[in-house]
């Protein structure tokens, strides 16, 4: 993330990378380098995202660039690709009351 935003001083990727391993104390997942050679993606620098939500058994990855992950790839291994607003979306369909409190908490800060 510190290539593609060097408006973001390293201090502050560190703190939220440090904040992130906090909340979702499980949320690293390693051994997954080994599959990135054998997966094909239109932009090869997002392979590594692709294998590690097989190496976790990830159902979706959560992004707006879903022309870089094609249903045809992700099928395969039981993963899909979804846009944040539809994952909210659904999300709130499950659990709106959850997902509202979520939301307004993160708007106060």
């Amino acid at each position: 993330m510190a290539q593609d935003r060097p408006d973001i001083p390293i201090a502050k990727l560190d703190k939220l990378r440090e904040l992130m391993n906090v909340a979702v104390p499980d949320c690293l997942i390693t051994g997954y380098e080994k599959l990135i050679p054998a997966l094909t993606l239109p932009d090869v620098n997002d392979r590594h995202v692709f294998a590690a939500a097989i190496r976790a058994g990830a159902q979706v990855i959560v992004t707006a660039n879903l022309r870089d992950f094609p249903e045809s790839e992700l099928a395969q291994f039981g993963v899909e690709a979804k846009h944040p607003d539809e994952f909210v979306m659904d999300l709130f369909n499950l659990d709106g009351v959850r997902v509202h409190q979520a939301v307004s908490a993160t708007a106060a800060g």
